[in-house]
């Protein structure tokens, strides 16, 4: 693969614009779009919703293609789901969602110019990931899917394609790394990024399956010894070879704009991310760009 893009170029541009897709599992007018159509739940809404592009897929194919939740809580969800809503009315609703939560954190800036070549921007590198589907099946899925109309959606559905894209690469290499879903989650909790009971909590891994984990990458020699959870250099080293083969196979999308475009589209949508986040609609999470001021 010729790289004519710096990879850390990839990362950054795929940090900035991720808030505009991020908020739509977080955002309150998901699960109420999800329950009007007959979904029950913030999980079945989630499992549903990002599966639904694939079809009434059984809850197997979202363990595989989503990577890192506990199977027994996908299997609560999917493919029960499907009984309830069609595939298609649950792409609908996530849409409505979209479209909604939007307009309520932008208000009038969501018909402004910048949203319309922020859109026109991150379609274009959308359109030319879209070259590469070959092993990237929750990409593939979305790619399929009709392209909304109004600028703002244009935006959300292309980061949506840009998010998916990436994370399939990063779940194959993953996969290729040896590593299962509460193993990797394990090896990202050690990096001190993001609390060890947030990722653990969240995915649905039971004390005694996390307990667990941690002593498989321990075997590895990539946990330092004792009780705190911290990666050895060895640990670190592989993390670091992941993320970074990441950033190489994301890069793709991002040459059909270069450096100027993606520079571009950074300084378009900064504002716009940084409404969504700072509107609560990132469960709190804070806004890390890689080049915030």
């Amino acid at each position: 693969m010729t790289l004519t893009l710096d990879p850390v170029t990839a990362r950054r541009t795929h940090r900035t614009v991720e808030p505009v897709h991020g908020m739509i599992y977080f955002a309150p007018e998901g699960p109420e779009e999800y329950g009007a159509i007959g979904l029950r739940g913030a999980r079945m809404g989630y499992f549903a919703s990002r599966s639904a592009a694939m079809g009434p897929v059984p809850a197997e194919v979202t363990i595989a293609t989503f990577f890192n939740f506990n199977p027994a809580l996908v299997r609560r969800a999917i493919p029960e789901a499907w009984t309830l809503a069609a595939p298609e009315a649950v792409l609908a609703a996530r849409l409505r969602a979209a479209d909604r939560a939007l307009r309520a954190v932008w208000g009038d800036t969501v018909d402004g110019p910048e949203v319309a070549e922020a859109a026109a921007l991150a379609r274009t590198a959308a359109m030319r990931a879209c070259e590469r589907p070959e092993g990237r099946p929750l990409f593939a899925a979305h790619a399929a899917l009709p392209w909304p109309d109004p600028a703002h959606l244009v935006l959300w559905h292309a980061q949506s394609l840009l998010r998916e894209f990436r994370g399939d690469g990063h779940v194959a290499l993953l996969a290729a790394e040896g590593l299962d879903g509460v193993e990797a989650l394990v090896v990202h909790a050690a990096t001190g990024d993001v609390p060890a009971e947030a990722l653990r909590a969240t995915r649905a891994w039971s004390e005694e399956q996390w307990a667990a984990a941690v002593e498989r990458v321990a075997t590895r020699g990539w946990l330092e010894p004792g009780g705190a959870l911290r990666l050895t250099d060895a640990g670190r080293a592989a993390r670091q070879s992941v993320e970074d083969r990441t950033d190489e196979l994301a890069v793709h999308p991002y040459q059909a704009l270069g450096e100027d475009g993606c520079s571009r589209l950074r300084a378009l949508v900064r504002p716009l991310s940084r409404a969504i986040v700072d509107a609560g609609r990132l469960a709190g999470l804070a806004f890390d760009d890689d080049e915030a001021p």
